[in-house]
């Protein structure tokens, strides 16, 4: 049997089953495609670590309904109790795998500091007037020996779970930290020590696995990026498959050189699948990592090249920083955070990604005037992506992290950020840039800010995930 026909057939299952059940988000993912309505607000973290703005962090909420009379504007900032905690990745604190929990809500979002691993509770009961209803001490988080959140992922029945990247000090190993549904801390959810590196990371219920993926201790990136530290070990190339009930670490799978620094790790969304591909971003390459008689294997199927440029000593790498797969599971989306563009592959069959389109905007290759010469410039590559449920609209931002912002695009802290968007047709594997959307983080009350990862109230194509 194909993974389309048991798709299909396991989604039915789940579907009926639970078709009675009143809880969050929706019982298949076709579901989310036929029900969920367009998103009208966008809710990004924006940032001053590494500006020259003396002010907190801030969530804000971006006006992404072209009816409206603030369409691409920031309506509303949700302004953090202290400074310098560099918001990065955050998550809702239910999603559809939580969807047969009778009366829970996807509701509150979980919005770590990157430095500070202070964790802030954010009520969006009114979605265009969220607030913070708690906050989470990093004291409170070292308890466990634990610093440095990255990745939110809602688990069935309320939970919380949360990559950390370092111990207490900001050294290896990391780990990963669980939030009960009051939002207090339920205690580490691995036993510690079963990897030396965390970043990000998926699970499939299903199949009774999680994949997590390698960055580095956060005193290694925090300054920056040093290509001494890769030639001295410091960065990861390995892909963890965990046993998804026990926490217990089951297998690892090397990417070796081809496979440096692997980020963002997404299954298919059929909760089926046993498919799923990681963008290895300093290597620029995508591996399609699939289960075989209980094995998990990874093979490379994209390759980036490098490209010379007059200012680079080296070839420039792509450096992959994001990628998400469709709803449908049929479209695989990346940013090339240096060249300056997104990618969209057919993967219809999982193994064999199909080049689409591409198209390109800022970066050190692409228009710095991507939606006009009249328009700010684009002081940075693509890099945060995110795509309606339909399939039919593409955002990025252009922050990375701090530092590495700095090094690479030092203008991306004096001119802040953007959040732009392309118009995707799937029946025709296209995506064409809409000139008239450009949000700009640079126009903010208390001067640029960095703008980072997307998410809509009722769910996205990086954080749900099925039963």
């Amino acid at each position: 049997m194909s993974d389309t026909e048991s798709s299909e057939s396991g989604a039915h299952e789940h579907h009926e089953h639970h078709h009675d059940v009143e809880g969050p988000g929706y019982a298949t993912p076709q579901a989310a495609i036929e029900e969920a309505e367009r998103e009208t607000v966008a809710y990004v973290p924006s940032l001053y670590v590494g500006t020259d703005v003396d002010a907190p962090d801030f969530l804000s909420v971006v006006d992404v309904n072209p009816d409206s009379d603030t369409y691409t504007e920031v309506i509303d900032r949700v302004e953090m109790p202290n400074k310098g905690d560099e918001l990065h990745h955050f998550g809702w604190n239910a999603c559809s795998s939580s969807c047969h929990v009778e009366g829970l809500e996807r509701r509150h979002l979980v919005v770590p500091g990157q430095r500070s691993s202070r964790l802030h509770i954010i009520d969006t009961k009114d979605r265009e007037n969220p607030e913070i209803v708690k906050v989470i001490e990093p004291e409170e988080v070292y308890e466990y020996d634990l610093s440095a959140p990255h990745t939110v992922h809602c688990i069935p029945d309320g939970e919380i779970l949360i990559s950390m990247l370092g111990n207490e000090d900001g050294d290896l190993p990391g780990g990963f930290l669980e939030l009960n549904d009051d939002f207090e801390i339920e205690g580490r959810w691995d036993p510690p020590g079963e990897i030396e590196m965390n970043y990000d990371f998926w699970y499939q219920p299903r199949h009774n696995v999680m994949v997590s993926s390698e960055w580095a201790a956060p005193k290694t990136y925090y300054p920056g990026f040093d290509l001494e530290d890769v030639e001295a070990g410091k960065y990861g190339h390995k892909l963890h498959f965990w046993d998804w009930e026990r926490g217990q670490l089951q297998q690892t799978v090397d990417l070796g050189e081809e496979g440096m620094i692997p980020l963002e790790v997404r299954f298919l969304h059929s909760p089926e699948a046993a498919h799923g591909y990681v963008g290895a971003a300093l290597s620029s390459n995508i591996f399609h990592f699939y289960e075989r008689e209980k094995e998990w294997f990874a093979e490379k199927v994209i390759d980036i090249e490098p490209r010379e440029h007059e200012d680079w000593d080296m070839p420039v790498p792509g450096l992959i920083t994001d990628l998400l797969v469709s709803m449908d599971d049929r479209y695989l989306f990346f940013s090339n955070w240096l060249h300056g563009d997104v990618r969209m592959y057919d993967v219809s069959d999982p193994s064999n990604p199909r080049l689409a389109d591409q198209l390109w905007a800022g970066g050190l290759y692409g228009p710095r005037h991507p939606t006009g010469e009249d328009d700010r410039p684009v002081v940075a590559g693509p890099q945060m992506l995110q795509l309606s449920i339909d399939g039919e609209r593409l955002y990025w931002t252009t922050s990375l992290f701090s530092t590495w912002d700095n090094q690479f695009y030092p203008e991306e802290g004096e001119k802040g950020s953007v959040m732009l968007k392309a118009d995707v047709n799937p029946r025709k594997g296209t995506m064409t840039l809409d000139e008239d959307f450009l949000v700009d983080f640079g126009e903010m009350p208390n001067g640029p800010a960095r703008a980072h990862e997307i998410r809509w109230p009722d769910g996205d194509c990086t954080s749900d995930v099925w039963q």
